[in-house]
């Protein structure tokens, strides 16, 4: 997933946005589709049964287990967001593409892959114009990053913000409470779901 061109601002009044357009940025979050994620576990599967033969079949039974799982929080996230009446998402950095793409979605970031960086006032306004013209009810942010350009967009649209995690990290809270891959979508899924309804 390439980011487009509603992802960035590339309009600046001497035509230089400050980024070298030879350099693509490409969406790493791969894993935010659980299509994606399985492929990515299968991948890892291979790899330990090449370096741990003896091991092979162990790692084919907790494969197959993991694998039903991750079929099942895919058919979740379809039959849950495939009749919501809204389909675009405002999110605090261009992480969510993969999980657009497989479930119908679009996102609108309001900034690009780095979640560190901050919009320009010219970004900032047109993410609000087009949070009213869209009636964007919510402004997702992350657990780990910032929120305070998010807030800033919410308070100026009457907008609210909530946490759509993008799966890179876990809070102490978290991890006490043993979140995984799947319960962290789960979350993500039921937070999608009330904030498109």
């Amino acid at each position: 997933i390439t980011l487009l061109e509603g992802d960035h601002d590339h309009d600046s009044e001497d035509g230089d946005d400050g980024h070298d357009h030879d350099e693509v940025e490409y969406d790493p979050h791969v894993w935010l589709s659980p299509k994606n994620a399985k492929a990515e576990l299968a991948n890892i599967r291979d790899g330990l049964k090449r370096v741990d033969p003896d091991h092979a079949s162990d790692y084919d039974t907790a494969f197959e287990e993991q694998d039903r799982a991750f079929d099942e929080l895919d058919e979740e996230f379809r039959s849950r967001l495939s009749d919501l009446p809204n389909k675009t998402i405002v999110v605090s950095h261009a992480a969510y593409g993969y999980l657009c793409e497989a479930y119908g979605l679009t996102q609108r970031a309001i900034t690009g892959i780095d979640a560190e960086g901050e919009p320009d006032a010219k970004t900032m306004a047109s993410i609000i114009d087009f949070v009213k013209e869209n009636n964007v009810k919510t402004i997702f942010t992350e657990e780990l990053v910032s929120p305070k350009v998010a807030q800033s967009i919410a308070d100026a649209t009457g907008a609210e913000c909530r946490v759509l995690s993008p799966v890179e990290g876990l809070t102490e809270e978290q991890e006490k409470e043993g979140a995984d891959y799947l319960s962290l979508m789960r979350e993500n899924l039921d937070t999608l779901v009330t904030a498109l309804s």
